[in-house]
């Protein structure tokens, strides 16, 4: 049996994507090792789903940019170290290292020299993420420098996979091989939102219109703007409430805000629910509302709460933004400029009085999404890794299907 690692600065229980590849690859009939960070239990070593999970206790208390040094550094130094004491019996045939940070990457270069091919899962762009939490400027030596260690970092690596197309297009302006790199999309896997799962998990009461948001509570989410926009318009949607699924920093300035606007009847604060409750939540709203802030960054940001209402068959009011846009058109999304309350005001009026409407969006998104659905990026991870693992050329741009975008369809 072939055995595979994936590395990733994350607690491997709650990071639904280097979980989906690594119950894959499972499944697959490969041996999976993940390298990660310790869960809440605190065990060092333990088994999830049939995956080997090995752990440090590092934790994630990120702020400054000196606290994300330090927690990079030492774990690339874990990770080097275990890295080639496990490569001693377990002599891994691929290694994919999901960032950030992008340098990890070189920690395993070792095992290179042992046999193992290197993937590198680009789940951010480096530069623009700085950019977007430190407010730098395009232009320093910061960013130059950041560029330079992402452009390196890709060049060490095997192959390279990206989580949209508009990302792949902007690393490859900025000198990654197209030849060497593919897509996988953050899609939902369908079988943890089968009928099965979608019965009530809690109470019964009937609401005329239920908006929906699931996920972290933090300012670039934009729930501050849902509710800003829930307040201009309430009045002409009797029964219509709002509800907010999950926790952060935000929670408390957010439920500040509803009472300000004196909508504590109307906007529900659910705080966290357990993951295997969420399609039960989600089948009770009539919408999902993402209202991600605009910028640099968050402009190619494709989140995986998106695919998780279109499964559901829920229509989605979504901010505006380029990757989002390259994948569902005008008529498969209740499109809304970012940072807007006001245009979020409208699209919220226009879905609650047009059942009709939601139908449509609900109907086209579910099309527009057949082909970057988990199975389609399942088989294409796998392929990749197949082809890595048996030391044949992996699929190029002109040996996969590229995803159509929403103004080629």
């Amino acid at each position: 049996m072939k055995s595979v690692c994936l590395i990733v600065q994350n607690v491997y229980d709650i990071d639904r994507r280097v979980r989906r590849k690594a119950e894959a690859l499972v499944s697959a009939g490969y041996s999976v090792d993940v390298l990660a960070l310790a869960p809440a239990h605190g065990k060092g070593t333990y088994t999830l789903d049939s995956v080997n999970v090995y752990t440090v206790s590092l934790g994630k208390k990120r702020g400054s940019l000196a606290r994300y040094f330090f927690e990079y550094a030492a774990f690339f130094l874990w990770v080097f170290v275990r890295v080639l004491l496990l490569m001693r019996h377990r002599r891994y045939v691929v290694i994919d290292v999901n960032t950030l940070p992008d340098f990890l990457i070189f920690a395993v270069v070792p095992a290179r020299w042992m046999g193992a091919k290197l993937i590198l899962d680009m789940h951010e762009i480096t530069p623009e993420f700085y950019i977007s939490k430190y407010g730098i400027a395009e232009d320093s030596w910061l960013v130059r420098l950041l560029q330079f260690q992402e452009k390196i970092s890709f060049d060490c690596a095997d192959y390279v996979i990206t989580i949209n197309e508009p990302i792949r297009s902007l690393l490859v302006r900025r000198g990654l091989p197209l030849a060497k790199t593919i897509v996988v999309m953050n899609a939902a896997d369908e079988a943890r939102f089968s009928s099965s799962s979608r019965a009530a998990a809690f109470d019964d009461r009937s609401h005329a219109f239920v908006m929906v948001y699931h996920g972290t509570l933090t300012r670039i989410y934009g729930l501050d703007i849902a509710i800003e926009a829930f307040s201009m318009v309430h009045e002409e949607m009797p029964g219509a409430e709002l509800w907010i699924l999950g926790s952060g920093p935000e929670q408390g300035a957010l439920a500040g805000l509803a009472q300000e606007r004196g909508l504590t009847s109307k906007v529900r604060l659910v705080g966290q629910v357990p993951s295997a409750d969420i399609p039960a939540w989600l089948n009770k709203c009539d919408a999902g509302v993402l209202p991600i802030r605009r910028d640099l960054f968050l402009d190619f940001a494709f989140p995986n709460k998106l695919p998780e209402f279109i499964i559901m068959g829920k229509p989605v009011l979504m901010s505006r933004l380029r990757t989002i846009r390259h994948y569902f058109s005008e008529g498969a999304l209740s499109y809304f400029e970012p940072n807007n309350p006001a245009d979020l005001a409208k699209q919220m009026v226009r879905l609650y009085k047009d059942r009709g409407l939601r139908a449509r969006l609900t109907a086209r998104a579910k099309q527009e999404y057949a082909p970057i659905r988990w199975e389609v990026m399942r088989q294409r991870y796998l392929k990749l890794v197949e082809d890595l693992a048996g030391s044949t050329r992996p699929m190029t741009e002109s040996s996969h299907t590229t995803e159509m975008s929403a103004a080629e369809r």
